[in-house]
């Protein structure tokens, strides 16, 4: 018998509580609580292996008794000594996001409230980006309570996009220019706040803007919603809303996760030096939070009431603080002051990167992890516990805190700066970049890169990089003045993992570092992890993902392994010859 069946009959009728399987099951009507067996989803051993390892027969790495090694590029090595970019469009914008049909196409969005469907030119090419501004998918700004000040923070899409139409928006309106603008207020009684007591923020009252994450269609049918080029501009559902108690570190990014549909909403905890108010580690409170919301499944009124829900969405049933009634179910991760751009690695999706803007001098980079607190603002974000004088008095994190894994120092001298979270580069255009986690700062334009260290410590390493323009730039870039691309919003990535800069100067792609004279010892072109598997297809099986999933729940607290040899025969339960890298954060 295999791994898989040996997992079956010792697994079965085992309960699990937030088992890693579940989000690999098909939906199982009726299923209550946190914990669940394998039989509750699956009916027998061939039903679950073939859920998980894709085929009966011949299955893939571990299941089919012979032997596999993984071909993987070290992404440490060779370091990259620049970073060359092309300047592909001269618009602005705030959000990017791949279109769900794989295709070349992209949505970009502002903060005006206006979503744009283009078409990303080929590499190599002189185009440009193919997007008319006059012609939005779905313009919000009619509403009349979006503006540049506030509005649109984040768009995603559906998984079933192409099925269903259905996307997500984030915002921020204005309850006195609105009468659509309305909600609870995060500053009550249950979170110890009287908003009484606030005060006015530059003469704004508290909860006067609201949070508000909304679900729109585009238009057209199950047919044709990969070719829609213009969405409903009627509101399908009022998600979320949750009105903020000042005006300032607001966050509000959406991103549904690779692995189980669920949505997950990044908030900040609201503004004010030093969170007077504790929100962030708060358990009542959804501020300073990354939330993980059922949008799929429509709750019932008790439901609203007994959770005391924000909205219409339910919670995951692995979800880390269900059977919690200190902490808000919804919460996944929590102690984040305002992190601005959060990413999943698409070759290792279970790993989740977050830029924190932490106050003063202290700029941070996080791996969240299920149930985290990563300490805002109990304590300073870096390795060494520290109490900064401008941290709360209040509640101090008693189950331990996950500290940043990146980072930077902002001069004392600077007047501006504010982390912008990016993405672990997985395009194939530069090939030294491959493997590392961008991120940059939004007013000195200075970019960074970041990775593990090769030590076998576990522990992150990130290095300043250079910037520079392609002599083959479809469009001319302005490289005369100190900060070319003026400010940094945000970064993108597009169906072919190609990396991408958000600027106030225009849309810039990672192209090529010779085109900018900088040198990349490896010329190789930068692929993904594969699999070479005697009598079986290329790549990694889900089941090993959730192999890897059910290590990290057993972590002290978060683990992450690499498998990168493995053999199995008929007669061992586990695998024999793994060799792994194990980084365990405490």
């Amino acid at each position: 018998m295999d791994y898989c069946g040996q997992v079956w009959k010792h697994c079965k009728s085992t309960a699990m509580l937030n088992s890693p399987f579940q989000s690999f099951a098909p939906r199982k009507v009726g299923l209550t609580g946190s914990s669940s067996m394998l039989t509750d989803f699956w009916q027998s051993e061939e039903d679950f292996c073939v859920s998980l390892s894709g085929t009966p027969n011949n299955r893939l790495v571990c299941f089919n008794g012979h032997g596999v090694s993984f071909n993987n590029r070290r992404n440490a090595s060779p370091s990259p000594t620049g970073m060359c970019l092309e300047k592909i469009g001269n618009g602005s914008y705030l959000n990017m996001v791949g279109h769900p049909d794989g295709s070349s196409k992209a949505f970009f969005s502002r903060q005006d409230g206006k979503i744009w469907l283009a078409t990303v030119p080929e590499q190599g090419t002189t185009d440009s980006l193919q997007l008319d501004e006059t012609i939005p998918f779905l313009d919000l700004a009619t509403k009349g309570h979006l503006s540049s000040d506030l509005g649109l923070v984040a768009v995603a899409f559906h998984p079933e996009f192409v099925i269903n139409g259905r996307f997500f928006v984030s915002y921020i309106c204005d309850g006195t220019l609105s009468s659509n603008c309305s909600g609870r207020c995060s500053c009550d009684l249950e979170v110890g706040c009287d908003p009484s007591k606030i005060g006015s923020d530059n003469g704004v009252e508290p909860c006067r803007y609201q949070l508000v994450i909304s679900e729109y269609s585009a238009k057209g049918s199950s047919s044709s919603f990969s070719e829609a080029t213009f969405a409903d501009p009627s509101e399908v559902r009022r998600v979320f809303s949750m009105g903020l108690p000042y005006v300032s570190n607001h966050a509000g990014q959406l991103l549904f996760g690779p692995n189980d549909g669920c949505l997950y909403f990044f908030t900040g905890n609201g503004g004010i030096r030093g969170d007077p108010f504790n929100f962030s580690q708060n358990g009542k409170s959804l501020l300073g939070k990354v939330l993980r919301l059922d949008v799929d499944e429509l709750p019932e009124m008790n439901e609203v009431a007994n959770q005391s829900l924000w909205g219409n969405y339910t919670i995951p049933k692995d979800n880390p603080h269900t059977g919690d009634s200190n902490l808000q179910p919804e919460i996944w991760a929590w102690g984040l002051e305002n992190p601005w751009r959060c990413s999943f690695d698409s070759v290792r999706p279970f790993h989740l990167y977050c830029a924190d803007d932490g106050q003063e001098q202290y700029k941070v980079v996080d791996l969240i992890s299920k149930g985290g607190n990563y300490g805002w603002s109990a304590a300073h974000e870096d390795q060494d516990i520290h109490y900064p004088p401008w941290a709360s008095q209040g509640t101090k994190p008693t189950n331990g805190i996950f500290f940043p894994i990146m980072g930077y120092t902002v001069p004392s001298t600077t007047k501006y700066a504010a982390i912008v979270g990016g993405y672990v580069y997985r395009g194939s255009a530069d090939s030294c970049l491959y493997g590392r986690y961008l991120f940059s700062d939004m007013y000195s334009c200075a970019m960074w890169t970041g990775t593990v260290n090769t030590d076998g410590s576990g522990k992150y390493i990130s290095d300043s990089i250079q910037l520079s323009c392609s002599e083959k730039t479809p469009l001319p870039c302005d490289w005369s003045t100190n900060s070319p691309l003026d400010r940094i919003f945000s970064f993108g990535e597009d169906n072919k993992q190609d990396g991408f800069i958000l600027a106030s100067q225009g849309v810039y792609r990672i192209v090529q570092a010779s085109l900018c004279d900088y040198v990349c010892v490896n010329d190789a072109t930068a692929k993904q992890v594969t699999a070479s598997i005697s009598g079986g297809r290329q790549g990694m099986p889900t089941f090993l993902k959730v192999l890897i999933a059910v290590l990290s729940v057993l972590g002290a607290s978060g683990a992450i392994y690499f498998v990168r040899k493995c053999f199995c025969n008929n007669s061992a339960i586990c695998c024999n010859d793994i060799e792994t890298m194990l980084v365990v954060q405490r």
